[in-house]
């Protein structure tokens, strides 16, 4: 199988766990708070890296003095303010836009791979394909057409989102620069790890910490197997690409959201998602030689 082929596979894979992962954190809200949930996420996700680097004969968990700064980067800036600032903003945002803008990483992703990555360039299917796909963010964050008319696209909860997608844009443009050969669950696990100890330290001292409830567990899960495929796909393809590709998050997490949470869909969200599938087939198409 194509290099891009398998690349294109684990970022679906991952986006259908991270389309998963609100569900989850919001039914864990009932009888906790976020900062709960982000701790018990954060371990778990770190157990389940650490499961994988047992069974696995190529993962290690040594890394070098080199690589020690960008994982501290991504773990405080990937896991403690942008993840802390997305769950907070769950609970003020249904599961689809929280996704959807969450995921809306292409914008930054292109600038921020511009100024790191001057030599990596996007072929025009990758511009018309992420273009879909920014229409797709349009059309199911807006819901309805009255909305698109009066310009309105959200609220201050989906603009604490858009920051925190900020934040995971240039953690992944830093795993790309600095950190291409260590592998998927190692990063993962030290990702976690680092963000479990932090947040542990802070709620220890200012509050008790507990497991309320099973929800709590299953997004560690989740998310720890996610980020494996994520970081799996990052590396076979360009950071813009697999942001592209992630925005099928939205369609999985519609579906899911309707059947769990009860959240309904409009004409136009569902419009969205047709060119979201477009600009996925557009983005996974091999490049020219």
């Amino acid at each position: 199988m194509h290099v891009k082929h398998i690349g294109v596979i684990t970022i679906l894979l991952a986006s259908f766990m991270w389309a998963i992962e609100p569900i989850l954190a919001k039914l864990s809200y009932q009888n906790t708070d976020f900062l709960q949930t982000s701790l018990v996420r954060a371990l778990f996700a770190t157990l389940t890296a650490c499961v994988y680097i047992i069974v696995s004969k190529k993962a290690t968990i040594k890394i070098t003095k080199q690589q020690l700064p960008p994982v501290v980067y991504i773990a405080i800036v990937g896991t403690i303010v942008a993840d802390l600032i997305y769950f907070y903003a769950l609970t003020n945002v249904s599961v689809i836009n929280a996704v959807l803008i969450g995921h809306m990483q292409p914008v930054f992703i292109i600038v921020f791979g511009f100024l790191v990555f001057r030599s990596e360039k996007l072929m025009p299917m990758d511009y018309l394909g992420i273009f879909f796909l920014m229409l797709c963010g349009i059309l199911v964050t807006s819901k309805t057409l009255d909305n698109i008319m009066m310009f309105r696209f959200g609220t201050f909860s989906d603009v604490m989102v858009l920051i925190a997608t900020m934040a995971w844009a240039s953690a992944a443009i830093a795993m790309r620069k600095y950190l291409p050969t260590i592998h998927a669950a190692t990063l993962t696990m030290y990702r976690f790890f680092i963000a479990s100890v932090i947040l542990l330290c802070y709620l220890s001292l200012s509050s008790t910490v507990y497991i309320a409830n099973m929800y709590q567990v299953i997004v560690g899960i989740v998310v720890g197997i996610g980020t494996i495929f994520y970081y799996e796909g990052l590396k076979r393809l360009k950071a813009a690409q697999v942001s592209g590709i992630e925005l099928t998050t939205p369609f999985f997490a519609a579906i899911l959201g309707y059947g769990i949470l009860g959240e309904s869909l409009t004409i136009l969200q569902i419009i969205g998602m047709f060119f979201l599938l477009g600009g996925i087939y557009l983005i996974s198409k091999r490049e020219s030689k």
